[in-house]
């Protein structure tokens, strides 16, 4: 496992990046590795003494250029105030990574309009909004920029008790696949990543409260047995910013350890049956196969 930053200190230099959620969990550690990298960073998120307190932190350990600006990806007039805030601070900006989201379980006849609407509005409504507001920015501006948006494993297959996710996370998936086409023409390349399990304290608590996670245990679904560590995915987060990935646009990565693999192959259940058992039932097979004429 590489725990270590895979661009070295300057690959990123002189390129501003917007992440929305940039002031916790995955947010947090991706601007903490495109700083590292070199970038200028803005984080932008609806609690200002969150992102304040994570740009003062980030800029004491990496001695980067981090702006905080208070926003809220909903509104379309907050984005715009955001993105004149960092050209005003950095002169222009780079790339977007569409991170903010909210998530949490249960059975959908159990929700409220309201409650999903919450959902669908930070993720889908926030992402557009984000997407729009900064694509006419580089078009008019003939910015090369890059559009990074982080989904989810069930965005293409769906997942029952997350339904309002999925419904977004899927929007997003269709935006990022769509424009990559549209808006190739202007030098907008669009690239998403579908994070399996990379434990942060608030998502992951709100998803596996104690209770939950101990019976279900999340980490047998995982053909690698462990869950991602924050820098595996900054890593990649980093390279698909990076010029080093020019030629990638429209592509979803995948970075979950195998898990949504194990999950969709209608026999991957069968991995609980204990060798002996398997024993028994090779022996059962070879019986009802004797005698058999062979085609």
């Amino acid at each position: 496992m590489y725990k270590t930053p895979l661009l070295e200190k300057s690959a990123l230099k002189e390129k501003t990046i917007l992440i929305t959620g940039g002031g916790t969990g995955l947010g947090r550690s991706m601007a903490k590795g495109l700083l590292e990298a070199g970038a200028k960073v803005i984080i932008t998120s609806r609690k200002t003494e969150v992102i304040n307190k994570t740009a003062s932190e980030l800029a004491d350990i990496t001695g980067g250029l981090i702006l905080a600006v208070t926003g809220d990806v909903r509104r379309y007039t907050d984005i715009e105030a955001v993105m004149a805030a960092g050209i005003d601070e950095f002169g222009s900006i780079y790339a977007l990574i569409n991170n903010a989201a909210g998530n949490f379980i249960s059975p959908t006849e159990r929700l409220t309009h309201k409650a999903f609407d919450i959902i669908v509005d930070i993720v889908l409504k926030g992402s557009y909004n984000c997407t729009l507001a900064l694509g006419k920015y580089w078009i008019r501006e003939q910015i090369n920029g890059i559009m990074l948006n982080i989904v989810t494993t069930y965005a293409s297959t769906g997942s029952g008790f997350v339904v309002p996710s999925a419904c977004a996370k899927a929007g997003v998936l269709a935006m990022t696949r769509s424009l990559a086409v549209e808006w190739a023409k202007y030098g907008i390349r669009s690239n998403a990543i579908a994070p399996g399990p990379f434990p942060t304290k608030g998502a992951w608590t709100r998803l596996f409260p104690a209770g939950l996670a101990e019976k279900l245990d999340p980490k047998k679904r995982i053909p690698l047995n462990r869950y991602g560590h924050h820098q595996e995915l900054v890593n990649l987060a980093a390279y698909l910013i990076s010029d080093y990935s020019a030629f990638i646009n429209g592509e979803v990565i995948t970075i979950d350890g195998g898990e949504w693999l194990k999950g969709a192959g209608e026999f991957n259940w069968l991995d609980v049956v204990p060798k002996e058992m398997w024993d028994q039932i090779e022996k059962s097979m070879r019986k009802k196969s004797q005698g058999k004429p062979s085609k």
